[in-house]
């Protein structure tokens, strides 16, 4: 339990730590990698390359300090986090090495300024965080391993199938080598994927949403190949998916874990809102949502166009099926031989404003997934419609406390 006054010097000392919060967790992650080198295998280096998991874990350490006093407000962020972690197969004995190089950073950066008291009271602070997640994650595992077919840390796997769903994006279904069952999901879950990559000379792990729902025989994920730009270089894992890993190769596997998952045995209202890729665990939320036919689900999904959009005949097999399924499909760039009413419904961005008569529907729950700026539309737009916070749901893929 931490005292009073360990509480008052984090929370004084948090916005200098936030004002140096980037050249601190710039230099955690170099102490980091020249002491534990190995660590490499389970940290995303995109993100690293790129800043982005240096910006992540700087603005997680501020907000822990702002809530100090209150670490309940967080409870869906480490929760959130903790799933991350146990997808990882992050484990206890990693929390003092990244606690002794974070300290060891904060010392190295701020120099004099770090005393002895405000380094002791930060390192009180993170043991406490630390408790929390680590107790978090034991309860994960231990409940992941109790299932039919479950397991802690990697299982080997085998791609049964490759298919292509659009010009980006293909899926692979994957069974276990072992043959023996694999434990079910909540349709909205991910999994994590483990492959060596030659470039690098390095694992990189990735978290991938379950595309399927659950046979307790294999899973499916389906992957977008990320190109790259010329602000960014191309996804060294999806690149790897797409072009080096066929039929009968081996991948490791972490069990299913994730926050974002819909009530199976709800029978309110359900409204699913993808961009791109993003529709991939939507179609394990529609699938298992449609087991129950009397439920009524709303589909509504941007893609560019006919080219980029995967798994557009299963989606409408699905509304010519079931009654109660409605889907609206909105492309931005139809092709010259797109057909409006034939592959798409509407052109443009997803607009709700414009469709409210269809997704405002009494007790429905709305989730959201697609890229960054599109789930802040589509929240705001949510909001502006009077949908209660509490009825939207969305997942983040990206960088957390230690990398994905």
């Amino acid at each position: 339990m931490l005292t009073q006054k360990t509480k008052d010097i984090v929370k004084a000392t948090a916005p200098v730590l936030a004002e140096h919060g980037y050249p601190i967790i710039k230099r955690f992650y170099t102490r980091l990698f020249e002491a534990h080198p190995e660590l490499r295998n389970v940290f995303n280096m995109t993100h690293q390359e790129r800043g982005e998991q240096q910006q992540a874990l700087a603005r997680a350490v501020y907000a822990y300090a702002e809530n100090i006093e209150n670490p309940e407000s967080l409870a869906a962020v480490l929760k959130n986090i903790a799933n991350k972690h146990a997808s990882l197969d992050v484990r206890p004995e990693h929390y003092p090495i990244v606690g002794e190089h974070l300290l060891g950073a904060i010392k190295d950066v701020l120099g004099d300024a770090a005393t002895e008291e405000i380094i002791s009271a930060w390192a009180q602070a993170y043991g406490n965080l630390a408790d929390l997640l680590m107790g978090m994650e034991s309860e994960l595992r231990e409940r992941s391993a109790g299932l039919l077919g479950g397991w802690n840390g990697w299982r080997a796997f085998v791609v049964k199938e490759k298919r292509p769903e659009s010009s980006v994006i293909t899926s692979f279904i994957l069974e276990p080598v072992d043959a023996q069952p694999v434990p079910n999901f909540e349709p909205g879950q991910y999994i994590s994927i483990a492959v060596n990559v030659p470039a690098l000379g390095l694992q990189q792990i990735r978290q991938y949403s379950l595309s399927d729902m659950p046979n307790g025989r294999s899973y499916r994920i389906s992957v977008k190949r990320e190109e790259g730009d010329a602000t960014r270089p191309p996804g060294q894992v999806s690149s790897l998916l797409h072009e080096h890993v066929n039929v009968g190769d081996e991948v490791k596997l972490a069990a299913p874990y994730g926050t974002f998952y819909i009530d199976v045995n709800a029978t309110t209202p359900l409204v699913l809102i993808s961009g791109g890729v993003g529709l991939t665990p939507m179609v394990s939320m529609l699938k298992r949502a449609i087991q129950n036919p009397q439920r009524q689900v709303v589909f509504i999904h941007g893609a560019r166009n006919s080219h980029v959009h995967a798994m557009r005949d299963r989606l409408k097999q699905t509304v010519a099926t079931y009654p109660n399924f409605k889907a609206v499909v909105y492309y931005d760039d139809p092709l010259a031989g797109d057909v409006q009413g034939v592959d798409f419904d509407r052109k443009g961005f997803i607009n709700l404003g414009d469709i409210k008569n269809i997704i405002l529907l009494p007790d429905a729950d709305y989730y959201v997934c697609g890229p960054i700026p599109f789930m802040r539309l589509q929240h705001d737009a949510l909001r502006q419609l009077d949908v209660p916070e509490s009825r939207i749901h969305y997942e983040v893929f990206g960088p957390d406390l230690f990398a994905e």
